[in-house]
């Protein structure tokens, strides 16, 4: 009985590892390194002259959420007469052009320039880079905001850091759309997993020059960088990373984060539609990679190469945290106890609780440049008692990224949730009727 219970303890101990690895360490290293080593402040002055600014932005169908997004540029506190917007319009169907042409009128500071092109975000893009101006190009989303000091922030950092030629700020659920969304409990999960991932997360790995992706919501170059790149790559989804290892593994240069430079997006309106934009993501790094690294990535480089470790939390843990969910279904059958295994679930949720608390601990630090920001998200820390179910959820999306990828390797726009769940549906409902006729006959 001793050794059942011992060898039953150890395969469970052998899950409570994984977490402890790949993110109770990291969530630890970040937090002694915010308490003990804190990074430098940024220059609070730009000595010199003011450069030029191209901001990009490219619209899709974009009159609902295009006019709050000039209003936050036409808001920034960089002097509006050394910004140039450029709105590349990909194949627009709804009035964007005519909410264009108002903002145009309204915002008569800002520089503001429309520009056709063909469809897709990518050229799009690339075709927004030949015709801009100045040293520096920003790009971002046109559902989104940007933060008063956001561009004046990625400039300061730029000419702080000479040797930087790209840089991505951070991204955050607009907290007043989150208040207001449909399903507000998920809402503030995404809010606190953005703030973990796109602030916390992200600026560990841009001091250690480890940045794996730049955000397509939000980025920034200098202009004599990126017109030596190949440009966006069309030919993937994954375009934003692709962009960052070109500037890292072609141009030899460094990508950073400025987590000052905040882009407020819109929270997701439900579990649909981030099941897509998951798999989106998890497709287009797996894209990638497979273009960059594929001759190069080896488990004998796991302490050595960052790309080993990061592919390892973004597809082998998520896979294992899958495969765990549902082989707690199949085990008591096979004669695990069940006390022994609700003691094991109680021991990994405490687990993922103390990273979750770690993660927000070092969020609240960070965001200490935003005090209205910070008070906001300390007052949301329950969250972090639903936070790991949510990451769960999120961990099956991605395996569902990655097995999709496989099977649908020219397929860029992956069926939602429920179109997916009721295929499924469809497949077992065959088998069991299959079975019973077997079983018949």
């Amino acid at each position: 009985m001793v050794k059942e219970t011992m060898i039953q303890m150890g395969f469970w101990l052998a899950w409570l590892v994984i977490p402890a690895l790949f993110e109770l360490v990291p969530a630890i290293r970040a937090w002694v390194q915010n308490h003990f080593f804190p990074a430098p402040e940024p220059p609070e002055q730009i000595k010199g002259r003011w450069p030029q600014v191209t901001v990009i932005v490219p619209v899709h169908n974009s009159a609902a959420t295009l006019p709050a997004c000039l209003d936050s540029i036409d808001r920034s506190t960089y002097p509006n007469d050394l910004l140039h917007v450029i709105c590349a319009n990909n194949n627009s169907s709804d009035n964007s052009r005519a909410v264009f042409q108002d903002c145009q009128t309204r915002q008569t500071g800002l520089q503001l320039q429309w520009l056709e092109t063909q469809p897709g975000k990518a050229r799009a893009l690339n075709s927004a880079i030949y015709t801009s101006t100045g040293d520096y190009v920003v790009t971002l989303d046109s559902d989104g905001t940007l933060a008063p000091a956001a561009i004046m922030n990625l400039v300061k950092n730029f000419l702080a850091h000479p040797e930087v030629q790209a840089q991505t700020g951070t991204i955050l659920s607009n907290r007043q759309l989150v208040e207001a969304a449909p399903n507000r409990h998920l809402a503030r999960n995404e809010y606190l997993e953005y703030a973990v991932a796109f602030l916390a997360g992200r600026t560990i790995e841009s001091q250690a020059d480890q940045l794996f992706t730049m955000s397509g919501a939000f980025s920034a170059f200098r202009r004599s960088a990126l017109v030596q790149t190949r440009l966006y790559n069309v030919d993937t989804v994954g375009e934003d990373t692709d962009m960052t290892f070109q500037v890292r593994y072609v141009l030899k240069g460094r990508v950073i984060l400025c987590p000052n430079a905040v882009f407020y997006v819109e929270p997701a309106t439900g579990w649909d539609e981030l099941y897509v934009q998951r798999q989106r993501w998890q497709r287009g790094e797996i894209e990638v990679v497979r273009a960059f690294m594929a001759d190069h990535l080896s488990l004998r480089e796991l302490f050595s190469n960052f790309l080993v470790r990061r592919l390892i939390v973004d597809h082998t843990v998520a896979f294992l945290k899958v495969i765990w969910l549902f082989a707690i279904l199949v085990l008591i059958p096979f004669g695990y106890s069940p006390v022994m295994l609700a003691f094991s679930l109680q021991a990994m949720y405490a687990l993922y609780l103390l990273i979750t608390a770690l993660n927000l601990s070092n969020v609240l630090k960070y965001l200490k440049f935003d005090p209205a920001e910070r008070d906001y998200c300390k007052h949301r820390w329950p969250i972090v008692f639903s936070l790991p179910a949510y990451n769960l959820i999120l961990s099956l999306f991605r395996v569902m990224g990655v097995i999709n990828t496989m099977l649908q390797p020219a397929r860029w726009n992956p069926a939602s949730m429920r179109t997916e769940a009721a295929a499924i549906g469809r497949v077992l409902r065959h088998d069991w009727h299959f079975k019973k006729e077997k079983e018949h006959d």
